[in-house]
């Protein structure tokens, strides 16, 4: 019996398959990462105001490192997919061993340049005379868990690139339960204090990171590929991290100039921002589950030659984009009554929130759309391209946002400036898609 042709409907129920069944457990395993903190904080916080200020200060500096090198779960993605593509699964697991090896030696510099200058990391945050030296007891703790965080980045990034976003979900589930009961046991249990909640972390993402090396040796084993490092195999993926690394310190850099630019607005208007930038912060977690599956996807059909599946992905995906952007708009819209009391009870703060919230829900089809094509390009591997974009969109956003204060508006234009940020992330992403430059077939870029 012959099989019936493809049709476009059958197309477009595959692709939406496909992503679905890569992106609900990336959201869900994206959601379980700053549960670690909020667990951390929650059992810190009955401690003290001076403990908790500390683990605020320590905390917001570990979570910078790590975020700078989330190139290694992108760029691990990218690579091990076109392998899986290809049809080559040894070759994809190499690849994943020298990324997960890179994590390894940036992990071990971390903790060597950190321990000894713990002291005057927490003085350039401004921390008090009586916050310091908990910040300084806990950074000092928790940077010994910076190796298993990046380690569990470019494991992360392996699984992604073979398709299995649901082990990565397991995992963080496990490494959340397991950091929760030893936060509550060395803290007051055994009376450790801070530093209890230090090792606890530490432990927890050491554990992650057991388990992650254990699915991936197995793997390895299976199909016979090395597990030892190779010198030109963790070059290749340092190499390939560069330019994600400068889009990633970019976009820091944009959000640290909002913070600054909110904070000159006055106190009323800080508060507002946060309370806005983590709503923001929670739907950049949904969006960025369709780009991960996005990364997964594409990489997998360029490395299969496929440019037509691969162009009919990427079509899907923006769809996807629009729709899940305009979901998350309308319901920021109705939804604003019942969340607003949770952050502040104080009007003026409301005030100076809801316009600038309704800013960011009108942004949030663009924004669907800049993380899907954001996720095209990193499986795609162009790097480079999205690293320039990054730069042309931070030298458009500083000027515009550092006008605020001067031009008047307050926290409102801010937002309509991030809004504006994000719209020159979409052309520069849009015109590269467009251009179909960015396909480039075979199992390496």
């Amino acid at each position: 019996m012959n099989k019936a042709p493809a049709t476009p409907k059958n197309s477009r129920r595959r692709h939406d398959r496909e992503i679905f069944a890569l992106a609900v457990p990336a959201f869900g395993a994206l959601v379980a990462e700053p549960l670690f903190v909020m667990v951390d904080s929650a059992v810190v916080g009955h401690l003290g105001t001076p403990q908790l200020a500390g683990l605020g200060i320590a905390a917001a500096l570990l979570m910078t490192a790590v975020s700078v090198f989330v190139f290694l779960a992108y760029a691990t993605t990218a690579a091990v997919a076109r392998r899986v593509g290809a049809g080559d699964l040894p070759a994809a697991i190499r690849q994943g061993m020298d990324g997960i090896w890179l994590a390894l030696l940036l992990g071990a510099a971390v903790v060597a340049v950190v321990m000894p200058i713990a002291p005057w990391l927490v003085d350039v945050f401004g921390a008090s005379e009586t916050a310091a030296p908990y910040a300084i007891t806990y950074l000092r703790i928790s940077v010994l868990g910076i190796p298993a965080m990046l380690v569990v980045l470019a494991a992360t990034g392996v699984l992604r690139g073979l398709q299995d976003t649901r082990t990565p979900l397991y995992v963080a589930i496990g490494g959340f339960t397991a950091n929760a009961i030893l936060n509550v046991t060395l803290v007051y249990g055994a009376g450790l204090g801070i530093a209890g909640s230090a090792w606890g972390t530490v432990i927890a993402q050491a554990a992650m990171a057991a388990a992650y090396l254990f699915v991936v040796i197995r793997g390895a084993r299976q199909h016979g590929a090395s597990l030892r490092p190779d010198a030109a195999g963790i070059r290749a993926s340092a190499r390939a991290g560069v330019p994600l690394l400068i889009r990633t310190l970019s976009l820091r850099a944009v959000l640290m100039i909002a913070t600054a630019v909110a904070a000159r607005l006055g106190d009323v208007d800080i508060a507002a921002h946060q309370i806005i930038l983590s709503l923001w912060s929670l739907t950049a977690f949904a969006l960025d589950a369709i780009a991960i599956a996005g990364q997964a996807i594409i990489g997998r059909y360029l490395g299969a030659n496929d440019e037509k599946g691969a162009r009919a992905a990427c079509r899907r995906m923006v769809e996807w984009g629009i729709g899940c952007g305009i979901a998350l708009g309308v319901l920021i819209v109705l939804a604003r009554p019942l969340f607003i009391p949770l952050f502040t009870s104080d009007p003026s703060v409301e005030d100076a929130l809801l316009p600038a919230l309704l800013v960011v829900a009108v942004s949030q089809p663009i924004a669907g759309v800049v993380f899907v094509l954001d996720g095209v390009l990193m499986g795609a591997g162009d790097g480079r391209y999205l690293a320039w974009a990054m730069l042309v969109t931070l030298a458009v956003f500083a000027p515009a946002a550092l006008l605020v204060p001067t031009l008047g508006g307050g926290l409102t234009a801010l937002w309509w400036a991030m809004t504006l940020m994000m719209a020159v992330r979409l052309i520069t992403l849009w015109v590269r898609t467009r251009s179909g430059r960015w396909i480039v077939t075979g199992a390496t870029r």
